[in-house]
Formats: C-alpha cells, structure tokens, sequence
C-alpha cells in the first residue's frame, strides 16, 4: 500500500490541511491522555520547519452536530499543542467552516499553525457532506491524512475533503505512514512464523480477522471471552461464562475452515474462573478443559498462557489484538501480562511484534512494555479493520507514491 507521503511534497508557502486524531479525553476541561497530540507532532514540526502552514482539523467526541457545545471544544487541545510546539497556536473561532476560521486561515504565516475547532459539530461532517467538505477543502492547497484511527470512517474530512481536493497534493502523515508499514505490508509479507493472537470479548469484532488471516498466518492463538463461544460451538462445558448464542455457528465455522487452512487455531485449555464478576468478591478456581457449571472464565490458566508464550517466543511476526483477560483486575491479568511480556521478548530476538489498538494497547501499556515492541497501533477500530482487510475509502484517495 504505497501512499505518497507528506516528506515527498513540496509544502513551502502552501496551506496544509492535516487531518489529526485529536479525540483525547478530557475531564472538566482537562486533558488526562495527551498522546494523540504527542503522536501527530513529528508530521507537525516536518510541515512547518519547510515553511508549510499547518491547518488542523479533527474530532473529539459525539456532539449532536448542532453546533458549538462548550465541553467537546478542541481549545485544551490547541492550548496544550501549543507547549509541546513551543510556539502559538491559533484558535480562530468556535466554527471551522465559518469567516473567522477562514480568515484566521489566510492570515498564516510559513511555519504557522491553526487547529480549526471540533468537525463534528457540523452533521456534515458524519454524514459524508460534499457542501462541508468544500468549505474545508476551499481552505487549503494540500490535503495530508495523519488520523489513522478514523481512516476506516467515511466521514467527510477522511473521504469527501480529499475527493473535493483532486488535483492537489493528498498524501499521507509520518503516523498513518508508520500504521500502514506495519499493519498492511508486514501482514502482507510477513517473516515466519507469523503468529496472530485474539482476545478480547466479542467473537463478532473478530470473525472478520480470524477469516481472513486463516489462510496467512501459521498460529492462531485465541483468548478473552470470546473463547468460550468457541468452546462452546465444539461442545465443551463454559458454565455460565460469556457466550454469543448467535455466534456459534460462526465460531464453528471458523474451527472447522481452520481445519482447511496450514494456520493452526488454538483455544484455552484451562482457564482461571470465578463464580462471579468482580475483582475481589466470589470463588476464584483454575479448571483444565471442563469449567464447572456456576463458574464464569476470566483470564486463560497457567497451561495455556505457556503454550501461548512458547509460540510467541519462536515467532518472527507476531500480531495481537484483544486482552486475554478481564486484565484490569489483578486475578484476571496474568494471561495478558505474559502475552505482552512474550511480546517484547520476542521483539528483543528480533521478531516484528504489532499490538492493534484499544484495549491491547492500554494493557500493553499499564504492564509497562509499549516500548519494548515493534509499533503500537493508534487505532482500535482501524487497526482491526485492517486485519480483516477490508478496504478503506479514506487511504484509497490518496496519491500513489
């Protein structure tokens, strides 16, 4: 997937509208996670160090789209871009499309920034709006994607401002340009053993992955909830562990067209399970196979966290998306813990070792690994989305390379 990128183009004196992941959150006003401002920054300082003008827009939240709500405004963001630039950052109006946005917009300077406020109080923007994203698109003279965990949404900064900017330069940002190399081409033509590990809750997030990484992959290894609707479809006993009833046929499915395919897929052979869904509260047992009725499983057991851990460990590409375990409970963390722990070993014995977005990344961070492996996906959504190789509108309209 070779997308021109943002170093390949001549941005001195030239307006540059960089879609941004902004969505941070925010508490009374105050960010408590600036990392998505940290991670744009490298395609920030490259555009305005050539002179380029740095015109920002992104969203934050689910406002109705009815306009300005003063709790979903992207100043904090501008505010604290503004520190770790070292430099003003301007915040021209509470509308992105309006004279004031436009005007603060023509009077940049090279090596200026602008962050625009929030996109999404306009419906124009969720619905894919061609009108809004003329607006935005009249604004600039190069359109650069660095949001890679919308780049699976249609949005119309991600899809309909690039379409009204053909002809112009459309590339992509240094951290969409990192996601891709990682995400599409190392899948593409991975080093083996390619091992995939899944988890999380929901079979239903990640039939589409398990599908199509059967036939790429040489280990499949899965864990969290969504296991037991597995064991379940091939008649094991779950007790009363969390199932998707109308799943099952899927996940029956899938084991069977494992069967057709050289990727092997592995269940948990024992889990760590307790009689209710707490932390602190209820009988907390280790079953082999069987789990006895009344009990729920929360984290994978000790046999399988070592026969997961010794597939990682002999891997050259490895991928992981969705915790093991209910991982923020000290009971249930084990399973994630040695998954991410194998992960960085692995990348210490050069592997190349990719954790999806969301929850994989937050555990991968609290256990204190992140940078001990190869990429952490910024993108939860987008991430998966690429596993399962779906096509995305909003990196298809970018130039080749």
């Amino acid at each position: 997937m070779a997308k021109k990128s943002v170093s390949a183009v001549d941005v001195a004196g030239k307006r540059v509208l960089i879609r941004v992941d902004f969505n941070i959150p925010l508490d009374n006003g105050s960010i408590t996670d600036d990392r998505r401002i940290k991670a744009a920054l490298p395609t920030i300082r490259d555009i305005t160090s050539r002179g380029g003008r740095a015109v920002l827009i992104s969203h934050l939240g689910r406002p109705e789209g009815t306009g300005y709500e003063p709790a979903l405004s992207l100043k904090p963001a501008a505010d604290r871009l503004s520190e770790l630039l070292g430099k003003p950052v301007a915040f021209p109006s509470t509308d992105c499309t309006d004279d004031a946005a436009a005007q603060g917009v023509k009077a940049m300077h090279d090596g200026d920034v602008v962050l625009l406020e929030n996109l999404r109080f306009h419906k124009g923007e969720k619905k894919g709006d061609a009108g809004f994203a003329a607006k935005l698109a009249a604004l600039a003279d190069v359109y650069v994607n660095d949001a890679f965990g919308t780049c699976h949404r249609t949005d119309a900064s991600m899809v309909a401002v690039p379409k009204a900017m053909e002809g112009k330069p459309r590339a992509v940002g240094f951290l969409v340009e990192k996601e891709i190399r990682f995400l599409a081409d190392a899948i593409a033509a991975p080093q083996r053993p390619f091992v995939v590990i899944l988890g999380g809750a929901k079979v239903s997030d990640k039939l589409g992955a398990i599908e199509h990484l059967l036939p790429k992959a040489d280990q499949i290894l899965v864990g969290g909830a969504m296991a037991y609707t597995f064991l379940k479809a091939i008649d094991r006993n779950v007790g009363s562990s969390r199932v998707e009833e109308d799943r099952l046929a899927d996940a029956l499915r899938a084991v069977e067209s494992a069967a057709n395919h050289k990727a092997d897929l592995f269940l948990p052979q024992d889990h760590v399970c307790s009689t209710q869904f707490t932390e602190s509260a209820g009988n907390i047992e280790v079953f082999e196979d069987s789990i006895q009725d009344g009990f729920m499983g929360l984290d994978i057991g000790p046999k399988t966290q070592t026969q997961y851990v010794g597939l990682i460990s002999k891997a050259k590409t490895v991928v992981w998306n969705g915790p093991m375990g209910v991982f923020e409970w000290v009971p249930f963390r084990i399973g994630t813990q040695q998954v991410a722990k194998a992960m960085a070993e692995a990348t210490t014995n050069g592997a190349t070792t990719i954790v999806g977005g969301g929850d994989s990344a937050a555990a991968i961070e609290k256990f204190g690994f992140a940078d001990k492996v190869s990429h952490v996906s910024t993108g939860g959504g987008a991430s998966l989305a690429m596993l399962e190789g779906k096509p995305f509108a909003a990196l298809e309209l970018i130039d080749e390379a």
